[in-house]
């Protein structure tokens, strides 16, 4: 290759025929192997090299994290739901209920009421998830539910933070209603999850009547942290 300064001797014509023939060939045949070109080339933009993201702010040194209220879940989540409260909300199950599977007992526990009372069916479902000291309940559900920021309605003066959702789903033709309550105290989550069917008519309950169910409940297991 030939390089061309401003004062060469060549004509304007041979050096318009050597730029036109070095033009054409690919950026990666004009370079010579293992050569870099040194210093900016002033005839493209400066590009500076994008910044890293800034690091998120840490917790001084030698500051404790925050003690964790609870170092375990309830040992009998089936007593947190006295057995009037269990008539009311679903009747015909009996009283004790099922305690739920979990894969590490130590942080979570749950239990669940369902019956089928003439044609009224309900389902009640109350866990508990205690988090580790040092993570905040922010993120809420408990192991299973799928609930995390599920981003319902606020409740004010239900724990720290809660939150209730609602749905309606068709299957077969059978509409059922169901209310979920999130409820977050310092590092515990209480999660509440009430259903329920009417099968004579094919209908959901009210909204009403699940939705305060759920609150019910709620603020009935609660209690069992304290």
């Amino acid at each position: 290759m030939v390089i061309l300064s401003p004062f060469s001797s060549r004509s304007k014509r041979d050096r318009r025929a050597i730029s036109a023939a070095h033009a054409g060939r690919p950026a990666a045949a004009r370079r010579r192997p293992g050569h870099r070109r040194s210093g900016h080339d002033h005839r493209q933009p400066l590009r500076h090299a994008p910044r890293a993201p800034a690091s998120p702010p840490r917790p001084s040194v030698g500051e404790p994290a925050p003690k964790a209220r609870w170092t375990a879940p309830p040992g009998a989540p089936c007593t947190a739901i006295p057995a009037g409260t269990v008539k009311q909300l679903v009747p015909g199950a009996k009283p004790g209920g099922s305690l739920l599977k979990t894969t590490d007992a130590r942080r979570r526990t749950g239990c669940s009421w369902h019956a089928l009372h003439g044609y009224d069916y309900r389902w009640l479902d109350v866990t508990y998830d205690i988090r580790p000291q040092g993570d905040s309940a922010s993120g809420g559900g408990s192991e299973g539910d799928g609930r995390e920021d599920d981003g319902g309605e606020p409740v004010p003066g239900l724990g720290d933070t809660a939150t209730v959702s609602e749905r309606v789903t068709t299957d077969d033709g059978q509409r059922t209603r169901e209310a979920v309550v999130v409820v977050r105290v310092s590092n515990a989550v209480v999660t509440v999850t009430y259903s329920g069917s009417d099968f004579e008519s094919g209908k959901a309950p009210d909204a009403d009547v699940i939705r305060e169910g759920a609150l019910t409940a709620a603020r009935t297991a609660l209690k069992t942290l304290r």
